[in-house]
């Protein structure tokens, strides 16, 4: 006959594993907003305007999106250290003893770090997007005076827009935006039919955003077999928009779980490549199960009484494995960016295999 956990047992547990959690969680917070501190006062330290306080102000806006990538090293450590801290003191000797199985004084620690997960992608996700925005903004105009918070490449900007007719590539090796004015500067626009078919390019020192149309000024327009037209003034039929433009190089970490959908579908109309936000997206999703991985990891090294020659080992054995996985999902993520892999599999494969691995360890150890 299966003993079931009692209620009080298991809420001693859940409690422990929240403590430690939190404990740890806020121990990590504190050492990266002391480094983001560090940094940022290095950078600003040329800069007379920036005060101390802009600098903390700065560090506190980022720390919630930091706190994000911390989850799971936090539950990984808080479920490691519950778990040696009932080891160490026989409390879950005594537990076995009972006739109680690993998975059954697992399941409040694993109940509450699930919790933790969608909490982390339903709540912090949010306000962690909110308040990297602001971040950004001040880091643009405080620290690199930028006008614009459009993303540049180091060498230009790029546009892509689509009608029924065809498609324009647009360059631009400046940007200028100010309120709803967006204009570039030392502009080139490569015209298309359909796909692939090659129509003409226009290159122009500026290109101004009116509604509907480039207003460009001084266009020389080519065309194959053809002499170069020259015009004064030039416009080109867009439906590209100020809010399109910027939300095309809104990086997915500043925007909302609950956002993205909407926006990505919107992207891939407007013609935009939208990997990126859905790559980051779909890792969000996973979250939950690579938070229960890590706990599976921690009762795989820790669960097992082991003589204190070991102890050591055991515990670094445990860390050593957890960052292997940051790593590994990491890599993971690299190919899914440049589209190696599909976005899906790229976002749950770390998780997944970590799951899988951590219940293959313990299966190993309770049930032989």
């Amino acid at each position: 006959m299966a003993i079931r956990l009692s209620p009080t047992l298991s809420f001693y547990i859940g409690r422990n594993f929240l403590v430690g959690f939190l404990m740890l969680f806020g121990i990590f917070l504190m050492i990266i907003l002391m480094f983001d501190i560090i940094e940022l006062m290095r950078r600003a330290s040329s800069k007379s305007h920036i005060t101390f306080t802009l600098v903390l102000e700065m560090a506190l806006l980022k720390l919630p999106h930091m706190g994000q990538q911390l989850f799971p090293f936090a539950a990984l450590f808080g479920a490691m250290a519950v778990f040696w801290r009932l080891t160490r003191h026989h409390e879950l000797v005594v537990t076995r003893a009972a006739g109680v199985s690993a998975w059954q004084f697992l399941f409040p620690v694993v109940t509450i770090a699930l919790l933790l997960g969608v909490l982390k992608v339903a709540a912090l996700n949010p306000l962690a997007a909110v308040l990297l925005t602001r971040y950004e903004r001040l880091e643009s105009t405080e620290f690199k005076g930028e006008v614009s918070f459009l993303a540049l490449s180091k060498s230009g900007i790029w546009l892509r827009q689509a009608n029924q007719t065809g498609q324009s590539v647009i360059f631009a090796t400046h940007v200028f935006q100010e309120r709803t004015l967006v204009e570039l500067k030392n502009v080139l626009v490569f015209i298309y039919e359909g796909d692939s078919k090659f129509l003409g390019r226009i290159d122009a020192d500026s290109a101004r955003l009116e509604d509907g149309f480039w207003h460009m000024k001084n266009a020389r327009v080519s065309a194959p077999e053809q002499p170069t037209q020259f015009d004064k003034e030039y416009w080109l039929a867009t439906d590209l928009t100020l809010d399109k433009i910027q939300d095309s190089f809104a990086t997915p970490e500043t925007m909302s779980f609950w956002a993205l959908p909407e926006f990505i579908e919107t992207l891939e109309k407007s013609g935009f490549s939208a990997v990126r936000h859905r790559l980051y997206w779909n890792s969000l999703m996973a979250a939950p199960l690579m938070i229960f991985a890590m706990i599976l990891i921690a009762a795989t090294f820790t669960l097992r009484h082991s003589r204190r020659s070991g102890n050591t080992v055991v515990v670094a054995g445990g860390i050593l494995t957890g960052f292997i996985v940051y790593f590994f999902q990491d890599i993971v993520f690299a190919l899914g960016l440049s589209n190696s892999i599909p976005v899906v599999l790229a976002a749950w494969a770390p998780a997944s295999i970590a799951t899988l691995l951590g219940l293959a360890m313990l299966l190993h150890l309770e049930d032989g």
